[in-house]
């Protein structure tokens, strides 16, 4: 994958994500060290090259909006739900 430092750290972080679990454009920037960056994650979220294998769709807008998704959110919404199944812990910061 080809991208700015910032934008593979994000998708690094996209990939720590659980299957059926979600999290925040906040709480990535947060995790980044860049607390007021949400906005630069969302952008870098969106130049996500591969977004089927870089679990994209996991991510919120605060306050749980669906947000943006390249593919429409009616997708969105149905990915997550399927994934909705699954259980393990919400995105963790290394």
């Amino acid at each position: 994958m080809i991208g700015t430092d910032f934008e593979i750290r994000v998708w690094q972080t996209l990939l720590k994500i659980p299957m059926g679990k979600a999290t925040t454009y906040s709480d990535i920037a947060a995790c980044l060290g860049k607390p007021k960056a949400s906005r630069a994650v969302g952008t870098a979220v969106g130049r996500n090259p591969i977004s089927f294998v870089v679990p994209c769709h996991r991510v919120l807008a605060k306050g749980g909006k669906l947000g943006g998704y390249h593919w429409g959110l009616t997708r969105k919404r149905a990915i997550l739900g399927w994934e909705t199944g699954l259980s393990g812990p919400v995105l963790e910061c290394v």
